[in-house]
């Protein structure tokens, strides 16, 4: 029989091999040579708040030569300075910090571009670099600037701009969480916003496209050649990341199951699996036809474990059977059931999580659908986020809103404060959550959901979901 000790123990064994990943990763200079990368991404595996987690590749190691690690820009930046392996593939404020205290803030991460609060701001001390970098210190966050569409629905008519930049009511920085570039091959959409997913075009080629413009953006550089980009691709695409290790209930293999990132990289998708609304969408890599309807066992990793002995197996299969099924009421999420022309009239009466993560065993959502669920609305507006006031050029309606989203790209009313749902494996590595960082822990996100939602889940039923999420 297993005991909580021996998974423990197994646990502490691929702790220390993670802990010697992440000490290789500490000597990481600032302008990294092949060798210096390849240090910090093998082994593939890396200790986190939750446990360990660890990346796959279907290409059998890690190609360090692969234009993802390399300088195309003309500002020190590569692919590697925002997507770490050890953060699952993105950065987090605590890594970022590190590279802060050991560069002095002039690590490639740090450009004035689009790592800064303003993009004309002093950096000319360190004292002023931490001050011009203080969302990409403190949450993890990048400026992105965009024009208000030429079609737009709506004008930009007020700014409370804690940081002053001064820009012109024609353009608005909102500030971001770069997304994992692993698990992709479960996307349905690039970008927060999907301003690189274009209708028709399989997700490979906007992946293709996002590279190209990371490139003359990010890195501020010439427009990499086809072969790069199909390079990063190829090297992204076969990237999967998972939680493989927890703190409390051992390795995630183990007993029946199927947790890992092994499995995942065997998990069949395809664009439109799942939909609860039939929503298949005529593009490569889509359903040959509609779901029958929505099966809403989404996560079936741990249902071996739900009479486990070990206490907190138990907890992460109540966690995971509490997200496939426990009924609630879904109102007023912009893009769903928020108003006219969304695809559910009225609320959604027996609800679950998985309406709208119903990607198996990904989480995502299956079909590119930006909702809102008000992460980016006024009254969850914290001090160091712009406040913007938009106003509909037809009915003269106002809407205030920390970062509009899907309307930035449509240019339409109806898009203020949409986003996609992303993947939601190897969570535990990444905090804080929400495309602006707003959650910052796991705990804060149940948090989240159970208030907007108002489930009403007891502390245990919490505590269940936590460690659920946490095991992803």
């Amino acid at each position: 029989m297993e005991t909580k000790s021996s998974g423990y123990s197994a646990w502490s064994l691929c702790a220390r091999v993670a802990l010697a990943g992440l000490l290789a990763a500490a000597a990481f200079s600032v302008t990294p040579n092949r060798a210096q990368a390849r240090d910090q991404v093998e082994p593939l595996t890396f200790a986190n708040p939750g446990g360990v987690h660890r990346t796959f590749t279907s290409a059998g190691a890690i190609d360090t030569d692969n234009p993802f690690f390399q300088d195309l820009g003309t500002n020190g930046r590569t692919c590697f300075s925002c997507h770490r392996p050890a953060q699952a593939w993105t950065i987090t404020p605590g890594e970022v910090q590190q590279r802060f205290e050991r560069t002095q803030g002039l690590d490639p991460i740090f450009r004035t571009n689009d790592g800064s609060t303003c993009e004309g701001a002093d950096i000319s001390t360190r004292r002023s670099r931490r001050q011009a970098f203080s969302l990409l210190l403190e949450k993890g966050l990048i400026r992105v600037g965009l024009p208000l569409p030429a079609t737009a629905e709506f004008d930009l008519v007020d700014v409370d701009d804690p940081y002053r930049c001064g820009a012109s009511f024609n353009e608005v920085s909102m500030f971001r969480r770069p997304l994992p570039t692993t698990n992709l091959r479960f996307l349905s959409a690039v970008m927060w916003d999907g301003r690189e997913t274009v209708k028709g075009h399989a997700i490979t080629a906007d992946l293709a496209t996002q590279a190209s413009h990371a490139t003359t953006g990010h890195a501020q550089g010439a427009e990499p050649t086809a072969l790069q980009t199909q390079a990063i691709v190829d090297f992204e695409m076969g990237l999967f990341t998972t939680q493989s290790q927890d703190r409390e209930a051992g390795n995630l293999t183990s007993s029946g199951a199927t947790g890992g990132p092994k499995a995942l990289s065997r998990q069949f998708f395809c664009i439109g699996i799942n939909d609860p609304l039939g929503m298949l969408p005529a593009m490569p890599g889509a359903c040959d036809t509609v779901s029958p309807g929505l099966e809403t066992t989404v996560f079936d990793l741990f249902t071996s474990w739900e009479h486990s002995p070990v206490s907190a197996r138990r907890a992460i299969a109540r966690g995971e059977r509490l997200f496939n099924t426990r009924a609630f009421v879904i109102d007023g999420v912009g893009g769903l059931n928020g108003g006219a022309g969304d695809p559910v009239a009225g609320p959604i009466q027996n609800g679950t999580c998985t309406v709208c993560h119903n990607a198996p065993n990904a989480g995502d959502h299956s079909v590119a659908m930006p909702l809102n669920i008000g992460i980016a609305d006024a009254a969850r507006r914290t001090p160091d986020l712009p406040l913007y006031t938009l106003r509909n050029r037809t009915t003269g309606d106002t809407s205030q809103t920390t970062d509009p989203g899907r309307a930035m790209v449509t240019g339409k009313w109806s898009d203020v404060g949409k986003f996609k749902g992303p993947i939601l494996r190897a969570l535990a590595a990444r905090a804080p959550y929400f495309h602006n960082g707003s959650a910052a822990t796991l705990a804060d996100v149940v948090e989240f959901y159970d208030q907007r939602f108002n489930i009403g889940l007891t502390d245990r039923e919490k505590a269940d979901l936590l460690a659920f999420l946490r095991s992803l």
